[in-house]
C-alpha cells in the first residue's frame, strides 16, 4: 500500500487524466452513436480501455445509459435500449489503473434539442456550485454536501436524481481500508467529516458526481471526477 500522501495524489490525478482520455477515445470512434445498443457501446469502451491503457478490470460496472434509461441511478439495472439520433446518453466507468482506482462520468446530446443540451450544461454549474461549498465549508459531511448538491440542482431547476453524491476513491480496493459503509459516500447518513484519515491513517480523497434528471421529459444526465485533488479542486 502506498503511504506516501504526494505519490498518492499523483497516481490519483494521473488514473482520472487517463480515464478521460479513454471518453474522449470513446467519442473520437465513433461508440456513442445512434443504432449502438448501450450494451454494445459498454463492451465497446471496455474494450478500447484494454487496448489504450491495458485496463483489464472496471473496480464497477460500467455503464452507458440513453434516452429514458438515462433516470436510473447508478444501482439501477435498466433493460438495454439502442442509442436514438436525438438522445441525451451518459457515461460512467472507473478503470483500475495500475491497482489506482479512476472513476469519470460524462454526458453527450446527440442532436440539437435545447432542453437536453441545457441539462447537459447544468451538470457543470451545479458540480462547481457543490465543490466551491465543499472548500468553503473545512468540516463538511457527506451528509451535509449531499443536501446542498439537492438544493443547487433544484435552484437550477431540475431534480437530482441520485441517492448519493460521490464516494471515496483510492489504491485499489478502496474499501478495505475505507471504515464504515455509510460513511464511504456523499449521502444521508454520511455524518464523518470529510476531511479525514481513514482507518489505516490516510487522508481520504473523494469523488463528486451530479446526476440531474426531468422526469416529466424522461431524460437525465450524469457527470462525476475527482473533489479534492486535481485539476478542478480549489
Amino acid at each position: 500500500m502506498e503511504t506516501d500522501e504526494d505519490e498518492r495524489v499523483r497516481r490519483l490525478t494521473d488514473a482520472e487524466a487517463r480515464a478521460l482520455e479513454l471518453f474522449d477515445a470513446v467519442m473520437e470512434r465513433g461508440i456513442v452513436a445512434a443504432g449502438v445498443s448501450e450494451r454494445a457501446a459498454s463492451d465497446a469502451v471496455r474494450d478500447l480501455a484494454a487496448e489504450m491503457l491495458g485496463v483489464d478490470r472496471f473496480w464497477h460496472k460500467r455503464i452507458v445509459r440513453a434516452g429514458p434509461n438515462t433516470l436510473h441511478p447508478y444501482a439501477d439495472n435498466p433493460p438495454d435500449r439502442d442509442i436514438a439520433a436525438d438522445d441525451i446518453v451518459f457515461l460512467d466507468f472507473g478503470p483500475v489503473l495500475e491497482e489506482w482506482e479512476a472513476d469519470v462520468g460524462r454526458t453527450v446530446v446527440l442532436g440539437d434539442d435545447p432542453h437536453k443540451h441545457a441539462l447537459a450544461d447544468a451538470l457543470q454549474t451545479v458540480w462547481d456550485g457543490a465543490r466551491d461549498h465543499f472548500v468553503a465549508t473545512p468540516d463538511i459531511t457527506g451528509e451535509q454536501l449531499y443536501a446542498h448538491v439537492c438544493g443547487l440542482a433544484a435552484d437550477a431547476g431540475w431534480e437530482f436524481g441520485g441517492s448519493i453524491a460521490g464516494h471515496l476513491v483510492g489504491q485499489f480496493p478502496h474499501k478495505q481500508i475505507s471504515g464504515s459503509e455509510i460513511d464511504c459516500y456523499v449521502a444521508p447518513g454520511s455524518r464523518e467529516p470529510m476531511r479525514r484519515n481513514d482507518r489505516a491513517g490516510l487522508a481520504t480523497h473523494w469523488i463528486l458526481e451530479v446526476h440531474l434528471v426531468d422526469r416529466d421529459a424522461q431524460i437525465g444526465g450524469f457527470t462525476e471526477q475527482l473533489l479534492d485533488i486535481g485539476p478542478n479542486a480549489r
